[in-house]
């Protein structure tokens, strides 16, 4: 008790650091969720799929071909041109036009205002168009969206709203990201644009976007804070010609916040909702790389574009363009165009590929954690260093389980990171201290009975020395028995050192098998083999793990015996192949340690068991390896079993229905099956001439070449019935009258 209570202690307060670290949320723990996240969108990236958007990109090719960035403005109008005669339902800018055309007539006059001909010069100018009043101009002819940059430096121009926002539940403001500046579009372009949203982007501290804000507030001096969407859903509210925007938060009705306040939950564009994290932004699932989502500005401008081939689409123009310094970084991208991101995020909204951390995350996060670590808390002391491992395992592995299913099944993000440290911490300090507990106790038991018993129980009686007593239990369990035929013959041929030699090759690998498969070897009978399932552990698939080591037990003795003949060949000298007999069967019987105070053995006793012996001597008779009884056939559906016979085993009045085992999966022997189960129906019935016939016709199947013994039997039966018939009350039962 003097060891429990440190350990509690110490393991109490790693818990209440730990829920002190979900809470804060300090920057190396954040980093290390983040990049779990990362991974697991590596794991399991987005299928791309067309949700009608493209990225006209101004890429090194286009600025190639029509010069430098920033493009004249009637440039930029033509493309608009052209993006409207190919279909284009909506385009948008991730761009900022805040400052006039340098290239237009205007902005040249100031820059030939000293020349001896700039009278002259400014009337003929003066007749040419602006470029940036064209542009607002072709701007009109096409749904369009502008963007906007917002930073900290007050001061600027505030950018006009052109649509309505309103709120369900708690005030969004205090959750959003709150600038105190903005760089907006001239007026004539703002004026002319359908709609303006923010293309600004807040990385993670590694500075990758994971998140994109989908809404961002602008709190000029002296004014009150007013809400901007982002450039993509934006877009799509024009797209759809909706006005207003419906915001969701905690509170709101239909809401479970308890009165808490927890920030933003959905954002309600048009016809589609939205899932927001509590600040307003929006996961961004990321597909990597995607060629087909970008068209090159210079084919559209030199009219390259199929008529119709952005038909109903929405396009973003932008650049990739590594000059331009519009480069992001994503979780699946280290490079990517800043555009991409509005891209992909107005993919995601149509598609409705989302990955959310909902509002009530962090609480069953949290929730997660304290019951993860109580439960360690509690039991870690109580258990062996093998179970502590376990339950050290189970608390890293299954964090980071749930949370892989959560992603992949619902697309959730469920930090595992917080509770997988706290588990391991735990689990370090209790097993460390359960084992300075209990390893002298276990050392104790080891060096006394290692010498006498089998390790598996030994190891058992370690991790529970009360075990250490005279007395069974009752279980549910399989037993086997196992022994080679004409042993005695087979040994007289050999020398003491030449038996030895073959005992050990045949029961080594044989052992080798059963333990495999959770078996457990009660003793060796010379070259007899005896072993249970289902303890000293308990085995729910007992029946099965038997069955397939009986199996294995076959195989492994062909290729003994086809070894030990080339062997023989290879010294000149005959060999008659080893042949075994194995019986098994399972039922209810007691186990434990049987004997006296003084010596006792870890055994099991019942009438199942002795079933089992009996059924093994019945192989002989039958002509097959492996005889099992009525309870384990029962349990073994869709295997490949065939009924022997209904016999009385010497000692027991009531028959039995006897079986072998031809493989694990039925469907090869389901046409053999059924034939002989006609085949025991017309033996019974008195019916020689059809069960004979059946008899040859099995007998002839190469598949059943391993039971060809058993309708040899059959039809000496019935070659014997024949004259001498049986008796008229004959129920077609065999009595066994050897064991």
């Amino acid at each position: 008790m003097g060891m429990r209570l440190p350990a509690w202690l110490l393991s109490l307060l790693l818990l209440m650091a730990a829920i002190w670290g979900n809470i804060a949320e300090p920057g190396l723990l954040r980093s290390l969720r983040n990049s779990t996240f990362d991974e697991y969108q590596r794991l399991l990236p987005a299928k791309w799929e067309d949700a009608g958007v493209r990225i006209i990109d101004i890429d090194d090719e286009s600025l190639t071909r029509y010069g430098q960035w920033p493009w004249p403005r009637t440039r930029v109008g033509e493309l608009v041109e052209k993006l409207k005669e190919r279909g284009a339902a909506v385009v948008a800018f991730d761009i900022v036009f805040a400052e006039a055309d340098r290239t237009s007539p205007r902005s040249l006059l100031s820059m030939w205002r000293d020349r001896a001909d700039a009278a002259e010069l400014t009337k003929l100018l003066e007749r040419l168009p602006d470029h940036d009043e064209v542009f607002a101009q072709i701007l009109t002819t096409l749904p369009s969206v502008v963007g906007i940059v917002f930073h900290g430096e007050p001061g600027a121009r505030v950018p006009v709203v052109k649509w309505g926002m309103s709120y369900a539940g708690d005030d969004p403001v205090p959750y959003l990201p709150v600038f105190s500046g903005a760089t907006s579009n001239l007026p004539a372009i703002e004026a002319a644009a359908a709609g303006q949203g923010s293309f600004t982007m807040i990385p993670d501290g590694d500075q990758v976007v994971r998140r994109v804000p989908l809404l961002v507030a602008l709190r000029a001096p002296g004014a009150e804070p007013v809400i901007y969407p982002a450039l993509s859903v934006e877009t799509l509210r024009v797209l759809q010609g909706a006005t207003t925007y419906v915001v969701r938060s905690s509170n709101a009705s239909g809401q479970t916040a308890f009165g808490e306040r927890a920030g933003l939950n959905a954002l309600r564009v048009g016809r589609i909702v939205v899932p927001l994290d509590r600040d307003g932004r929006l996961w961004l699932r990321d597909t990597g790389p995607v060629l087909e989502r970008f068209v090159p500005a210079w084919k559209v401008l030199a009219g390259e574009l199929p008529d119709k081939a952005l038909d109903g689409m929405i396009v973003f123009v932008g650049t990739s363009a590594p000059g331009l310094k519009d480069l992001r970084a994503l979780p699946l991208n280290p490079l990517a165009a800043g555009v991409e991101v509005h891209a992909r995020i107005t993919e995601q909204i149509l598609l409705g590929q989302y990955i959310e951390r909902p509002d009530w995350m962090r609480a069953a996060e949290l929730a997660w954690l304290v019951v993860l670590g109580g439960a360690l808390i509690v039991f870690l002391p109580r258990l062996g260093p093998l179970w502590c491992a376990v339950g050290g395992g189970l608390a890293v592995g299954g964090s980071f389980a749930v949370s892989w299913l959560a992603f992949r099944q619902l697309g959730y993000l469920a930090d595992p990171v917080f509770p997988a440290i706290a588990g391991l911490a735990i689990y370090i300090i209790g097993s460390l201290l359960a084992f300075m507990r209990t390893e002298r106790e276990r050392r104790w038991v080891r060096n006394t009975f290692a010498q006498y018993m089998s390790p598996v129980l030994v190891e058992e009686l370690a991790r529970h020395p009360e075990l250490l007593k005279l007395g069974g239990d009752t279980r549910d369990m399989t037993i086997m028995f196992s022994d080679i035929r004409g042993f005695t013959a087979r040994s007289e041929k050999l020398s003491a050192e030449g038996l030895t030699n073959f005992i050990n090759a045949f029961l080594t690998p044989m052992t080798a098998l059963i333990l495999d498969r959770k078996g457990f070897i009660d003793k060796y009978m010379g070259d007899a083999i005896m072993a249970f399932w289902s303890a000293p552990l308990p085995d729910p698939a007992h029946p099965v793990n038997a069955a397939r080591a009986a199996l294995a037990m076959m195989h492994e003795l062909d290729r003994l015996n086809a070894a030990w003949a080339s062997e023989a060949a290879a010294a000149g000298q005959s060999f008659d192949p080893v042949a075994i007999g194995i019986g098994l069967n399972c039922g209810q019987v007691s186990v434990g340690n049987f004997g006296a105070n003084q010596h006792f053995s870890y055994s099991v006793i019942g009438d199942e068991v002795n079933l089992a012996s009996r059924l093994e001597g019945r192989s002989k008779t039958y002509g097959v390896t492996l005889v099992l009884g009525e309870n384990l056939a029962a349990r073994l559906p869709g295997w490949a079993l065939i009924e022997l016979d209904r016999v009385r085993v010497k000692g027991k009045d009531k028959p039995v229905a006897v079986f072998t085992l031809l493989g694990e999966d039925a469907r090869e022997f389901e046409a053999h099956q059924a034939r002989h189960g006609r085949m025991l129906a017309s033996y019974r019935a008195r019916d020689w001439d059809a069960a004979e016939s059946a008899c040859d016709e099995l007998a002839a199947a190469p598949e059943l070449a391993s039971v060809r013994g058993l309708y040899a039997l059959y039809r000496e039966r019935i070659a014997a019935f024949r004259l001498t018939p049986p008796p008229v009350d004959w129920d077609g039962v065999e009595t066994a009258t050897e064991k």
